[in-house]
């Protein structure tokens, strides 16, 4: 139980930073989880199942407020999906210490982007076609399932950065994360099984729980003051995971 109610707090937290920003959910969890001494393949593959239920409700909720493009979707999800399959396949196979600490520091990465794009001014949408987004679902999808987070900062970033108001870029993404999360799972239960029901079931929890408050906080927080805190916390504890990591015999 003590495990649970630990893993629904990181739920909390993840679902609450995700629903402000629209970003960062799998690699809040995924730094976190590393943090508790959870395995790199074991703390992906629970934050992508997690992520099944919140994408869904997420896309569910967008769709139904018009903030969903159906062909960026769809661009996105089919190469996302072949990402992510090979992304988690990719996480299973690796060796244990080299993908820790490959994942370390790629979680680091994120964060610096993260705090990068806080401090960058936000362009009005262009009215310009999005291109080559076969590419960057596919790279999203690999990245996300590789290292346990990442579409938010890679797929959603960039939509926005192109000149894609934010309320588009955010609903087409999450749609297309619900099926990039769901093959990644599917990934994940044929290779090493999902058997962490308590860490599964705690992120679940958390991120209901956190959904109403994230809402809250997305309505009055200022979004760079989140991003920034986000970034600085991801990069704080990757950053200590890299250091421990790379210190082993």
């Amino acid at each position: 139980m003590q495990d649970f109610l630990l893993f629904v707090a990181v739920g909390f937290l993840a679902q609450l930073v995700d629903g402000a920003i629209g970003m960062a959910y799998g690699l809040t969890s995924m730094s976190v989880l590393l943090g508790l001494g959870v395995g790199p393949a074991t703390a992906s593959a629970s934050v992508h199942v997690a992520e099944v239920f919140t994408t869904s409700a997420s896309a569910l909720s967008h769709w139904r407020l018009g903030n969903i493009r159906p062909r960026l979707v769809a661009a996105l999800a089919f190469s996302g999906m072949l990402g992510g399959a090979t992304g988690a396949y990719v996480l299973v196979i690796s060796p244990g210490d080299v993908i820790m600490l490959t994942v370390s520091a790629y979680l680091l990465v994120m964060g610096c982007i993260i705090l990068i794009k806080a401090l960058r001014p936000r362009r009005s949408d262009s009215g310009q076609p999005m291109r080559h987004m076969v590419f960057l679902g596919a790279i999203g999808g690999f990245l996300d399932a590789a290292g346990g987070g990442g579409w938010g900062p890679i797929v959603t970033s960039t939509l926005v950065g192109r000149g894609l108001t934010p309320r588009l870029a955010i609903g087409s993404s999450n749609a297309a994360e619900f099926f990039v999360a769901s093959v990644v799972s599917v990934t994940f239960l044929g290779t090493i099984g999902l058997q962490p029901w308590p860490i599964i079931g705690g992120l679940i929890v958390g991120g209901v729980l956190a959904a109403p408050v994230a809402a809250y906080a997305a309505r009055y927080l200022p979004e760079r003051l989140i991003m920034t805190l986000v970034g600085g916390v991801i990069v704080l504890l990757s950053f200590r995971q890299v250091v421990t990591t790379s210190s082993w015999p």
